[in-house]
């Protein structure tokens, strides 16, 4: 705009009458010596003041501001003379041309500049004038720097030209011209920010579309009656709903009803942009509304729910949800185009599902191979004021917007503005202007918009959907509207908010308002409101009456991309194994996959010794390690044609410099991914941003959107996956049982007691043995690479998806004993949940069986191989949950000679396994007609924090625990470990 394609409003902001002063004198002297934009405007500038037009202008000679002096009467002709003889004046001569001094241009120069100034001011604070709040109660006076007075323009100066280069389509225009475009613009019912945007084609886009004489917001008149339609079924949906069901929960739209309009304006410009697809998440507020307005979901299915039938027929099981936390899925077509649509389920926890949408629509976009244009799959998050702005998980997803691994292209953010969070107004709900002001920044455009103008709304929404699908990034609809019956309808808001409430109870519904303005443009008669409620009212009836007998369908969880999956038959299913081991051929071409360097490639020299010794496993056939045994499990995975997604912070490298899945050449930083070389499946392995919450969230959508990949999420420490609780509480843990959605997620923990103190032992496996039941998911503690290898196959193979929780190892991934044969991987091999020690006595003369879980198998072990120990037998429970009671019931009923049955951990008694295991333990003593009824515990005992900080108290209490598990001289035991641990330390530091 104005010159060269750039924007001089953006050029010289803030620029001082000096330095155009200097910067003419430069341009008079030599035009090339100045800047081609700058040059541009001095061209346009003379071309004005010294032109024909600006002669014909009528400029009060007296004033002495920019432009005044343009009209030099030294450069006039003298004064008519009479004609000789002839009594006549003698004619006028031809005025000369003005020339314009210097000081004539600078001073328009400045005028310029200032003019420009305004503009500039109006495009980044504009907003805050703009008439947003349909109740008329935020105080939003004009800011001064929007004022003309502010910038030099008083009431004498607004109606003389000012030279504007093609700013707001105006070559020339006065300073009142100006503003009152820009009022138009940017301070009615729609009020944008954008210039925190960095890039200048992203603001030129907006600009273009909100700028100008021209740029009211218009709707065909079928296009305005289509968008009074959608609001009076939007508000009757919600009036009939409050009369069939008195005191009912449903978290009402009223007093928001815009957005549904709005909502459709997503979908049909976005399907003729190219989108085929549309993702939602939401909270509770309007979500019955979109379910059925939006998602088509039947009226007849919803009432149903409200009289408390279930969406999903008794035999299916699932404990079911409340109505406003269920999802749906359908097809709206718009224009010939069909988009299809899914809402996903959520849980009361605020904005908890935004990282599960991104997740699933990332799933989606791999499908459909649109990775790179990001063009087919939308999501779109609704979000309540007050959680927009308070709720940590906003910014992580905001964060996801441009990083690899997890960009989806952009999501439409739609902010329902009750301006009020439950019963707290914003001025304690945050500390900044409006809830959106956290997606500045990631530079999104904000779009404010008053919800009593439907117009406005869908404007915003049409705009919004476009910029997205032009620059594939965020942006943000923030509709100020009011919450008509309080947080929910047995509420009483007006304990709190009395003067608000007042002014609600005072304020016609949106239909009223614009119906009339309709009635006033000449769209709609009177009787079209009427008509058109009286139409909708008699299709909820008949649907309320049809729900009665309404019989729900066979859930669809198993259909699409699920298809051949389904729930497990039984409980027994839940259990079993599967065989996952590999052909021989295939463990050698793997090996070769994982050991060879691409040519020209400067790998680490310390990785080049890990390479080294991995070559040597597979010449030895022996040896192999824990990241070993995982590589080969996502290979196999990979060459039979599943995909492999793994994601945490450093799971490239390790957070122990164990996996190097990603090499980097030590010369130019090439990455090199060898698992990404094996053809037919798909390998990601991705450094995390710095966040739980949002990327375990992510990966749980992905794997709810695709069960044909291997999806992990990998915590730095274990008890990392503190911060993501709500995810594993609300999702992981009870997704299946109450939305019906099965999901195949692994969680990967690293546990251990090593000395390294409270915060980075414990992964808290007594908080997932207690939300275990119903069979919902799975929790191992490997102690095997080759068993953890089939664990991870298993997961893929099963023809049911469970999410798996597996505590990883940290000492164990370089110990001496955790190591596996080539044949452990190979053949009709399986996972298995029970292992015994590889020096254990014959069952027969076995008086003692030490149960245990995880790296204390080892040291119990150690100990009691040193002691010479021959009457006791160590098995690792290698999977925690679903218990393994009947093999183990089948391995104690061998033991006639059993005396002492010890369950041992190295957490504290009030963590770790034993309060979940012993029942358990009880029921397989008892099933195997043993003669011992009851386990003992030999542990740590009860805690408030999960380890000690201190390493010879560590030691200690190991040493005790072991002995006690063993029966064996605590003192003895104590002073045994503290020397092996000295003994490793000095082999390490030697090393």
């Amino acid at each position: 705009m104005g010159y060269e394609g750039q924007d001089f409003a953006d050029v010289a902001g803030g620029v001082s009458p000096a330095f155009i002063d200097t910067l003419y004198a430069r341009y008079k002297a030599d035009p090339a010596s100045v800047e081609d934009g700058w040059r541009a405007f001095f061209d346009g500038l003379e071309n004005v003041v010294s032109g024909p037009s600006w002669a014909r202008k009528n400029w009060p000679l007296s004033d002495t501001d920019a432009l005044t002096a343009a009209l030099d009467p030294t450069q006039m002709d003298p004064a008519p003379k009479p004609v000789k003889g002839s009594g006549a004046p003698a004619p006028a001569p031809k005025a000369a041309t003005p020339v314009p001094s210097t000081a004539d241009i600078q001073r328009a120069a400045q005028d310029s500049i200032r003019a420009m100034m305004l503009i500039r001011t109006y495009r980044v604070r504009g907003h805050l004038a703009a008439n947003l709040d349909p109740l008329g109660l935020s105080k939003r006076e004009m800011p001064e720097d929007l004022k003309t007075e502010y910038h030099g323009f008083h009431d004498s100066e607004i109606d003389r030209p000012v030279y504007l280069g093609g700013a707001l389509g105006f070559e020339t225009a006065t300073i009142r011209q100006v503003v009152d475009t820009l009022r138009k613009n940017y301070c009615g019912n729609v009020g944008l920010e954008y210039m925190h945007i960095a890039d200048v084609e992203e603001r030129r886009f907006l600009q273009d579309r909100m700028e100008g004489q021209d740029k009211a917001i218009e709707f065909t008149t079928e296009g305005k009656k289509a968008i009074l339609s959608k609001v009076i079924e939007a508000e009757q949906w919600e009036k009939f709903l409050g009369r069939k069901y008195v005191g009912t929960k449903r978290f009402g739209l009223d007093g928001g009803e815009s957005m549904i309009p709005a909502l459709e304006a997503v979908i049909k410009y976005g399907g003729q942009l190219g989108v085929r697809e549309i993702v939602y998440g939401m909270a509770h507020r309007g979500r019955l509304n979109v379910l059925a307005n939006v998602m088509a979901k039947p009226y007849r299915v919803i009432f149903h729910e409200f009289a408390g039938g279930s969406a999903n027929p008794d035999d299916i099981g699932g404990s079911g949800d409340v109505k406003y936390h269920l999802g749906t899925s359908t097809d709206r077509e718009f224009d010939g185009i069909n988009v299809h649509m899914s809402l996903v389920a959520n849980p009361s926890h605020l904005e908890a599902v935004n990282p599960v949408v991104l997740g699933k629509v990332r799933a989606q976009q791999t499908f459909r191979q649109d990775l790179d244009k990001h063009e087919q799959v939308l999501p779109v998050l609704i979000h309540g004021d007050a959680a927009f702005a308070g709720q940590g998980i906003v910014w992580e997803c905001l964060g996801f917007s441009g990083i690899r691994g997890y960009n989806t292209g952009g999501c439409v953010h739609f902010v329902i503005n009750n301006q009020i969070g439950f019963t707290t107004s914003p001025q304690f709900a945050r500390s900044s202007p409006y809830p959106s002001d956290v997606a500045k920044g990631v530079q999104a455009p904000i779009l404010h918009v008053n919800g009593d103008d439907p117009e406005a709304v869908t404007f915003a929404c049409k705009v919004a959907t476009e910029f997205r699908q032009t620059f594939k990034r965020d942006v943000v609809i923030d509709m100020w509207c009011y919450r008509r019956f309080g947080h929910n309808e047995g509420d009483e808001p007006s304990f709190t908010q009395p003067i608000m409430y007042k002014s609600i109870r005072q304020h016609p519904p949106v239909s009223e308002i614009y119906g009339k303005r309709l009635v006033a443009e000449g769209v709609i008669d009177d009787g079209f409101v009427k008509a058109k409620t009286d139409e909708f009212t008699a299709v909820l009836e008949e649907s309320f009456d049809g729900a009665k007998g309404y019989k729900p369908n066979k859930a669809d969880w198993f259909a699409g991309r699920w298809s051949g999956l389904h729930a497990p038959v039984d409980a027994e299913t839940a259990r079993r194994s599967v065989d996952t081991g590999i052909e021989q051929k295939l463990f050698d071409s793997l090996g070769r996959t994982l050991t060879e360097t691409p040519e020209g490639y400067e790998l680490h020299k310390t990785l080049g010794r890990v390479l080294e010794a991995k070559r040597e496993m597979f010449r030895s056939g022996s040896g192999f390690d824990w990241a070993t045994g995982e590589a080969l499990a996502f290979g196999s995975l990979l060459s039979e044609g599943y995909g492999v997604r793994l994601s945490g912070q450093d799971s490239g490298r390790g957070t122990f410099s164990q996996r190097h899945a990603v090499w980097v050449d030590q010369n130019d930083e090439r990455r090199y991914v060898p698992l990404a070389e094996i053809p037919h499946g798909r390998f990601e392995v991705l450094d995390s941003p710095l966040s739980e919450y949002g990327v375990l969230g992510f990966e749980y959508g992905f794997a709810l959107a695709d069960p044909k990949t291997l999806v992990l999420w990998e915590a730095q420490f274990g008890d990392f996956a503190n911060g993501a609780q709500i995810m594993i509480d609300q999702f992981i843990a009870s997704g299946e049982a109450k939305w019906l959605r099965a999901n195949g997620l692994v969680l990967l923990l690293p546990h251990g007691y090593e000395g390294q103190g409270p915060e980075h032992s414990s992964a808290r496996l007594e908080r997932f043995l207690q939300l275990c039941a119903q069979d919902n998911m799975q929790v191992a503690n490997c102690t095997t690479p080759a068993n953890y290898f089939h664990l991870l196959r298993r997961q893929m193979h099963r023809n049911f998806r469970k999410p798996l929780v597996v505590f990883t190892p940290k000492s164990l991934l370089r110990h001496k004993m955790a190591v596996s044969k080539a044949e452990d991987f190979v053949g009709t091999s399986h996972f298995q949940r029970l292992l015994s020690d590889p020096s254990a006595p014959a069952d027969e003369a076995t008086k003692r069986v030490v149960l245990c879980s995880g790296k204390v198998a080892y040291d119990l072990i150690e100990a009691r191989d040193a002691a010479g120990d021959t009457a006791t037998q160590i098995i690792r429970v290698e999977q925690l949950y679903p218990f393994p009671g009947e093999p183990l019931a089948a391995r104690l009923s061998r033991m006639p000679q059993l005396e002492d049955v010890v369950w041992a951990q190295e957490e504290p008694k009030n963590n770790g396994s034993w309060f979940f295991v012993e029942p358990l333990i009880e029921e397989a003593l008892a099933a195997a007609g043993s003669p011992v009824e009851r386990a003992r515990y030999a542990g740590r005992a009860a805690s408030a924090s999960p380890a000690t900080g201190l390493m010879k108290r560590h030691q200690t209490e190991q040493g005790a625990l072991v002995a006690d598990a063993l029966g064996h001289s605590v003192r003895e035991e104590i002073r045994r470990t503290r020397q092996s641990d000295s003994n490793n330390a000095t082999g390490k530091a030697a090393s």
